[in-house]
Order: structure tokens, then C-alpha cells, then sequence
């Protein structure tokens, strides 16, 4: 059965968006394209009329997760224009983002899968993180531009290991310490 051009952008779109949050929850290798497929509630073979094949579904759901990680600091920021740094970071080192990783973090959940895929899901990813480095930079003091950047880097950097090693540890008191002591430590940047 054809569907429409406008019916096939949704489920395009659907199928993305479970893609994201499949990957992020199981890992890539974790879930099949019948899994995401089944879930989006689509065939199986309808997938090859929507991507050429998995990596391109991983370059594409890597956009995708960036976009909506990117929309998040964004409305942190603009409920909290005298202080985005801080509420950008108290979101994302909060227990909420750390129980939910198929919503959160692409590179949380996954940064340590990248390096061993595709040079398409690399290069999404690269740009991801560009992005998000290139976000905090503007809340950022410094003289410089370079200096501003270093500072996002590293800020980037303390979060993203805060909140994997606070989803690794199996002591609730030590994942919301780590999660704290990176949080006080970039509000005051």
C-alpha cells in the first residue's frame, strides 16, 4: 500500500525519533532495525525506503538527539537569561537526566560507542558536540574567545563524565554526589 509524501515525512519521522531513544537506552548494537521498526509501529520493510541502511539511521538519529538536546539548553537558558550556565547545568546533572537516558544525553549514553562506528555517526556526533561547545562558550567569562571556548570544553566535558559515571555506580549516594560536586563546581565558571 503507497502512502502519501506527507505520511512518509511522519513516519520518517517517528522512526528517528524511537531510533534515538532506543539507541541511547540499549546501545547500538542493543537494538535491531526490526526492533526500532516494530516499535515505531512500522514494517520492516519499510525501512530501506527511509534510510540506505543502519549507519545512516545512526548518523541521522545522532542529528536528531543534538537537535533536541540543543532545544533543551536553549529553553534552560531562556527561562534563566541571568544565569544559563547555571540552569543549563542543573538540568542536565540532575537525577531526572541521569534516570532517563533514552531522552538525555546522546553522548552520555553513548560517546563511548562512537568511536567505534561509521565515519557518518562520527562526523554527526563531531557536529553535535560543536554545537553544544559552541552554546556554553557564549555563557562562558573570559578575555577571549579561545578562552571562552576552553572553558565550554571542559565544562562540556565535566558534565558529560558526571553523568556517565553517576548512571555507572550502583550507590545512589555517590551518583547524586558526583552529580552535585560537578554542578557546584560549573556554576561557578
Amino acid at each position: 500500500m503507497k502512502v502519501s509524501r506527507e505520511q512518509a515525512v511522519e513516519n520518517r519521522e517517528r522512526v528517528l525519533g524511537v531510533a534515538a531513544q532506543l539507541f541511547r537506552e540499549r546501545g547500538f548494537d542493543g537494538v535491531g532495525l526490526a526492533d526500532i521498526m516494530k516499535t515505531a509501529g512500522l514494517t520492516h520493510g519499510g525501512f530501506y525506503g527511509q534510510f540506505s541502511s543502519k549507519d545512516d539511521l545512526l548518523a541521522q538519529a545522532s542529528t536528531r538527539a543534538f537537535e533536541g538536546g540543543t532545544a533543551w539548553w536553549q529553553q534552560m537558558a531562556a527561562d534563566a537569561p541571568d544565569q544559563p550556565l547555571q540552569a543549563v547545568s542543573a538540568a542536565y546533572l540532575s537525577t531526572a537526566h541521569r534516570d532517563q537516558p533514552g531522552q538525555g544525553c546522546w553522548v552520555a549514553a553513548l560517546g563511548s560507542e562512537v568511536a567505534r562506528q561509521s565515519a557518518p555517526v562520527r562526523r554527526a556526533v563531531t557536529e553535535g558536540i560543536q554545537v553544544m561547545a559552541a552554546m556554553l562558550a557564549q555563557w562562558m567569562p573570559g578575555r577571549s574567545k579561545a578562552a571562552q571556548r576552553e572553558k565550554a570544553l571542559a565544562t562540556y566535558a565535566a558534565m558529560v563524565g558526571a553523568l556517565v559515571l553517576a548512571r555507572a555506580v550502583d550507590d545512589a549516594a555517590l551518583s547524586e554526589e558526583i552529580l552535585q560536586a560537578v554542578a557546584r563546581t560549573t556554576s561557578k565558571m
